[in-house]
């Protein structure tokens, strides 16, 4: 088994956090992992992405053309990254951000409402933990109680209260794919 994902968007939507928390959890159960991130100078705002392998062998190179699956956060995201993905692979949207569809037929495509269930949750900062769920359940990748750990590993101190919060997101992501 190797995966090899592309996230991408703005600076700031947590694209990178998503690609972290895979690689950790990753680690947590024995995979092996890279994570390679990408971005331009601006914290927030300028385009962010991040190359992720997850693998139950070896990983020769974190660098890849063809990934077998896809996180879009925002519409450029999609535009250009879309066409490299695998046949037979998938891509993830982020429908409140991204208005144009998948343009491929032979890649399965997973419409996720991010930032209106951010919204509805009452933070639109846990958007990228809806996205994680619903990646983690189209997969199957990962098991649901590591990444509970390691989002409880991420918020510390002062922070911890958001775990709950953030649990919820990436609940709510998971019971979008089924």
């Amino acid at each position: 088994m190797k995966k090899e994902l592309i996230i991408s968007g703005f600076g700031g939507q947590g694209g990178l956090a998503i690609g972290k928390n895979l690689v950790e959890a990753g680690m947590a159960e024995g995979l092996n992992v890279t994570w390679a991130p990408s971005y331009g100078p601006e914290m927030r705002g300028g385009t962010a992405n991040c190359s992720v392998v997850l693998s139950d062998k070896p990983v020769g190179s974190p660098v890849f053309a063809h990934p077998t699956e896809l996180i879009a956060l925002n519409g450029p995201s999609l535009h250009k990254f879309e066409a490299g993905v695998q046949s037979g692979g998938m891509v993830f949207v982020n429908s409140d951000v991204v208005t144009d569809t998948v343009s491929r037929g032979d890649v399965a495509a997973w419409y996720v409402p991010c930032s209106q269930i951010a919204d509805e949750l009452g933070n639109p900062k846990v958007s990228n933990m809806v996205m994680l769920g619903a990646y983690v359940a189209a997969t199957g990748i990962l098991k649901q109680e590591t990444i509970e750990e390691m989002i409880r590993k991420m918020f510390t101190g002062d922070k911890a209260k958001l775990v709950p919060l953030n649990i919820q997101a990436f609940h709510r992501g998971m019971a979008i794919i089924g």
